[in-house]
């Protein structure tokens, strides 16, 4: 019997989908690509943003379009988000839906997809501590679920739940089978991950962890990057393990979503554009040559003209490597949603323009002052390019799937290779990079 599995939504999503990917294939289960082939369709879903949960239903019809059309029988099965946010609702919204599946029951997967298919589900047991099935150089490893934030804007605590750490061994674990197969590089992710461990024993702390993984890619040269960090995250400990790691990039992933103390208080998060400015002098002057990414909003419930200038000024002066700018967006149960002094929505999107012009000026600025460096490069794959094939890598500053890549002259190489790269050229945020003799 074979599953087609569809992923929407951030890289926390698709941990989720190989998750589920490794358990369906360990119960005797194949994947295919084609919808013509499966036997049923699982969407992993995405609710972040009202657009988000458009596309995740849009995706979901046009799949029971497709079967309508001729198809063999193919049913669906909706899991992650949108069934964590809407709930019962929806078995009477999308008749199409055989079976919705909340993000938290997505172990049961083997068991639901079996139901649908009216097959009789393994009689061994399959165990949840199930290996990763990722075959690429770059690998996410989620060390966390959930978020105790509550912002105003987001609706997160409210799909994921509270937040909870996953434990260190079970992370090692998982980073130690993922090295075992080839990756080279680990993606550290959760809500807020800087909180890693306030809810474990005494003592555990993102940077215990750090250095717990690092120990255990060292042996294969590995790499290890952590995002969705708050500024909160920042302590001295942390600080220290990036500056003193070599396995740690020292690549800075901190959401701050704004810089007026006016605005961030309303949105539920603390913080000032002083109290930002001496944590990114602190953290330069910590850890020299250090990349620097951020995410911007614009739009939030009564912003004003001078505080979304602040906004610009602020990005503008701190010349961020990279930086996300998204629109406010009126997301259905929080509290920014019920707010009376929403912005106009010509005027919010007036606001991310101008945003994403800088940002794209700084951030193309920011890749061409690498050319001329030597770096390391882990190679992900080969892509048919203008003059042949070429090799498509990233380096340290570059985080995998975000932040563009390097791309090289056809070599001797294979996906999941390091090699030594001199970076000659620039565009936008892309690198073009040779790769040096001693590494032919």
């Amino acid at each position: 019997m074979r599953f087609l599995l569809v992923t929407l939504g951030c890289a926390k999503n698709e941990v989720d989908s190989d998750r589920m990917r490794a358990l369906l294939l360990s119960a005797g289960y194949s994947e295919t690509d084609d919808a013509a082939e499966a036997d049923v369709a699982i969407v992993n879903t995405c609710s972040f943003l009202a657009s988000a949960t458009e596309e995740s239903i849009e995706t979901t019809l046009e799949l029971a379009e497709e079967r309508s059309a001729g198809f063999r029988t193919c049913p669906i099965v909706m899991c992650g988000c949108v069934p964590s946010r809407y709930g019962d609702e929806l078995e009477g919204e999308l008749p199409e839906v055989a079976a919705f599946v909340r993000a938290e029951d997505e172990d049961n997967i083997v068991s639901v997809v079996s139901n649908v298919l009216g097959v009789d589900a393994p009689q061994q047991a399959i165990s949840t501590d199930m290996l990763r099935t990722i075959e690429g150089a770059s690998a996410f490893v989620k060390i966390s679920e959930g978020c105790d934030r509550f912002c105003t804007f987001c609706a997160i605590p409210y799909i994921r739940g509270r937040y909870h750490s996953r434990p260190a061994s079970v992370i090692v674990d998982e980073v130690t089978s993922l090295m075992r197969g080839g990756v080279r590089e680990v993606v550290l992710i959760g809500q807020d991950t800087g909180v890693w461990g306030c809810d474990l024993e005494e003592g555990q702390t993102l940077a215990s962890l750090l250095r717990r993984v690092a120990e255990a890619v060292r042996p294969y040269e590995g790499w290890v990057r952590v995002l969705y960090l708050q500024p909160e995250g920042m302590t001295d400990e942390l600080i220290a393990t990036i500056r003193d790691v070599p396995e740690v990039l020292p690549y800075i992933d901190i959401p701050i979503q704004h810089c007026s103390a006016r605005v961030l208080k309303t949105m539920g998060r603390t913080g000032s554009a002083d109290e930002l400015r001496l944590l990114f002098d602190k953290l330069r002057r910590e850890i020299p040559g250090m990349v620097l990414r951020t995410t911007g909003m614009a739009g939030f419930p009564g912003e004003t003209d001078e505080e979304a200038d602040e906004l610009y000024d602020f990005i503008a002066e701190q010349e961020f490597d990279y930086c996300s700018v998204f629109a406010y967006s009126q997301e259905e149960g929080t509290a920014a949603a019920r707010m009376a002094d929403q912005v106009e929505e010509a005027v919010k999107l007036e606001r991310t323009q101008r945003l994403i012009d800088l940002t794209e000026q700084l951030g193309f600025a920011a890749t061409a002052a690498h050319v001329g460096e030597r770096v390391r490069v882990i190679i992900d794959g080969v892509e048919e390019g203008e003059d042949g094939p070429e090799l498509i890598g990233h380096t340290w500053f570059q985080a995998p799937d975000s932040d563009g890549a390097v791309h090289i002259g056809w070599g001797e190489a294979a996906v999941g290779d390091i090699v030594t790269v001199d970076l000659v050229d620039s565009f936008c945020y892309e690198l073009v990079g040779q790769i040096v003799e001693e590494d032919r």
